[in-house]
């Protein structure tokens, strides 16, 4: 309980210190559930950072740094990025990992949205050792 309180207590000041930039849904089969609470926050004009909280059995929080955010072409459109960062999951069992990332989204001019996929295997290190690599995920997110 005490790592739960402290991983929410975290995440909100996260929250509360960076201004969000997209926030919306991420439907995926990664920590936690199907469906996840995803949020970008910009760290500058080359990175961000990408967070997913989950419920379903528990809660998974995934904090991942998209340390190379780039343009295809034009000032809106295409972007892509790569980053990579830990995961956690507080349930029956707690279970702590690394995550790396690699996806591609569109932001449409017309509209204040977002919508992406993206690949994200992770290492787990913590309850058991595992490596997967066939977590994929869909991003739709409205844009501030």
């Amino acid at each position: 309980m005490k790592k739960l309180l402290f991983s929410i207590l975290f995440l909100l000041t996260l929250l509360s210190t960076s201004q969000a930039q997209e926030v919306g849904i991420r439907f995926h089969n990664f920590s936690g559930s199907q469906v996840a609470i995803d949020g970008v926050f910009s760290l500058g004009k080359f990175s961000r950072l990408h967070t997913d909280i989950t419920f379903g059995g528990g809660m998974g929080i995934d904090c991942l740094w998209d340390f190379w955010y780039q343009n295809l072409g034009g000032e809106k459109g295409f972007m892509w990025y790569t980053g990579v960062g830990p995961t956690a999951f507080f349930g029956d069992a707690f279970k702590f990992g690394a995550a790396g990332e690699v996806g591609i989204e569109y932001h449409f001019s017309s509209a204040p949205l977002a919508i992406g996929v993206d690949w994200r295997p992770y290492f787990q290190m913590i309850d058991t050792t595992t490596f997967n690599a066939d977590s994929f995920g869909l991003n739709i997110r409205i844009c501030f």
